[in-house]
């Protein structure tokens, strides 16, 4: 079952009928949908499409070879595998083609191929999936496709995409600025999460809690959302399909943090202390006693993997956001927050089958706070939509958790405390603002909700216009109603998420 990735199909729709050559390159993390979405682009249109493995240059040149040669091109005819890189890539061109389907019933048969031709043709398509593998068999692999591409292949009716999982890889080694490729890609897509508005069609018969407490576990990657059974309920599911010794997501975050780095033993410390709340460099450090110089490196690396984000409040000067220092660190794959919350420190429980036993004690007690916290990224998905639907009293550029000292003025004596509100959204000259507080309570919001969020801004520090928003998941009193109405507040419950 394919769902959503519509702008991510268009995108690549529209380079497939555009009238020039195109290299495409589209990446993001493991299990988030970026072959299932080449698979669907590929319907109805001459592809070859090759997945990459680790295996030595000649077993991969040869693998390759075969692809293309099987696709019944001239140079079948007399070779059995291609001798080298440069004549298998530059052999793109002879892929057969098929007319495209707009073209079909005018395109008289006894057209020569050739570039002419080309144009009423579609595109030959070669899909190369974890490009990474091929490179890292022959590092010259980018500079012949690069040096094919600038004197031959961009004239040419085809269209390249190069795939992989390593965002690192493909970021720095493929797109560097100092790499062979550089300059010459015609379209990069970086494929992120599904939103939750996209999950939610996995569980069409759930409710609207249980969508989001399956997208605050499975967060929006497509395979890890395959595993929950649609039929079963949210603890049943847990049960079955994360807690059980055996099932897919057991054994995932471990199968990852091996497949991708070493020492998984001091990323796993470092993974646990951010997801149980130590968002600081000296958090971290005091939780698993390394060297605070030694945590960043480790850091880095899973924000390449995009585990782990660094994030400032969103009204943060340029000044404090460049420093190596600053920053709150989160976890960004919602699976590993809800993998080092609750199943990591009771592993050997679930090693010995202890499940309904961990479930009891450690999950279901705290699952509502847990979800509490994801809520937050839904409400600003859904102003997102509002943003650019137009639907706001103005057009913000930045949205995002705010956090500063404050200093209060209270009967006569300032006191300086610690402010945080969930939401901030601004626009880009920062004069009118957009005040937000997200309620996962079992309770409807009050006006004390919204007069608490009105006094915590300091408003003589930012001059501005102010508007405030009230998100509550169980709805609002009849007092807020009236005052909301009076006051021209946003009021938004779970029935517009």
């Amino acid at each position: 079952m394919f769902i959503g990735r519509e702008r991510e199909l268009k995108f690549l729709r529209d380079c497939y009928q555009s009238e020039r050559a195109e290299l495409v390159v589209v990446y993001g993390r493991r299990r988030i949908g970026k072959t299932e979405l080449l698979k669907q682009f590929s319907q109805g249109k001459q592809v070859v499409f090759y997945v990459c493995t680790e295996c030595t240059n000649t077993e991969q040149l040869e693998r390759f070879s075969q692809k293309l040669l099987n696709t019944g091109m001239p140079a079948a005819k007399f070779l059995s595998k291609f001798p080298d890189w440069e004549s298998a890539l530059r052999s793109i061109a002879d892929i057969p083609s098929i007319p495209s389907m707009s073209s079909m019933s005018s395109m008289p048969s006894e057209h020569a191929d050739g570039n002419k031709a080309d144009g009423k043709r579609g595109k030959r398509v070669l899909i190369i999936d974890e490009f990474p593998y091929m490179c890292k068999g022959n590092k010259e692999i980018p500079s012949i496709l690069q040096n094919l591409w600038d004197h031959e292949l961009k004239d040419r009716n085809i269209m390249i995409i190069l795939c992989g999982s390593s965002v690192s890889f493909m970021e720095d080694e493929l797109l560097g600025e100092k790499n062979p490729l550089y300059g010459r890609a015609t379209g990069i897509y970086k494929l992120n999460p599904l939103s939750f508005a996209e999950t939610k069609k996995f569980f069409p018969d759930y409710t609207v809690e249980d969508h989001l407490k399956a997208y605050a576990i499975l967060g929006g990657i497509p395979y890890y959302l395959e595993q929950f059974d649609p039929h079963k309920n949210i603890a049943d599911n847990i049960r079955h399909n994360i807690l059980r010794k055996g099932c897919v997501l057991y054994n995932e975050v471990e199968f990852l943090l091996r497949q991708e780095l070493r020492e998984t033993g001091v990323y796993n410390a470092i993974i646990e202390a951010v997801a149980l709340g130590n968002n600081t460099l000296a958090l971290i450090s005091s939780k698993t006693q390394l060297e605070k110089s030694k945590i960043t490196s480790y850091l880095n690396n899973l924000r390449e993997l995009g585990i782990v984000e660094r994030e400032f409040s969103v009204l943060a000067p340029v000044k404090e956001r460049v420093g190596s220092q600053r920053g709150l660190y989160k976890l960004t794959d919602a699976y590993f927050k809800f993998w080092y919350n609750f199943v990591f420190g009771s592993y050997s429980e679930l090693e010995a089958g202890d499940v309904d036993g961990v479930w009891v004690h450690q999950v279901e007690p705290h699952l509502h706070k847990f979800v509490s916290h994801i809520f937050e990224n839904v409400c600003i998905d859904y102003l997102r939509q509002q943003n650019q639907d137009s639907r706001l009293p103005f057009h913000f550029t930045k949205i995002g958790r705010w956090w500063e000292n404050v200093t209060h003025t209270v009967d006569g004596k300032k006191r300086t405390v610690a402010e945080e509100i969930d939401i901030i959204a601004t626009d880009r000259s920062e004069k009118n603002f957009l005040l937000c507080e997200c309620k996962f309570r079992h309770e409807c919001a009050d006006v004390d909700t919204l007069r608490h969020l009105q006094s915590k801004f300091p408003v003589n520090k930012y001059n501005g216009t102010y508007y405030y928003a009230i998100f509550s998941f169980y709805g609002f009193s009849k007092r807020l109603l009236d005052m909301a109405e009076k006051e021209n507040v946003l009021l938004i419950d779970s029935s517009k998420l």
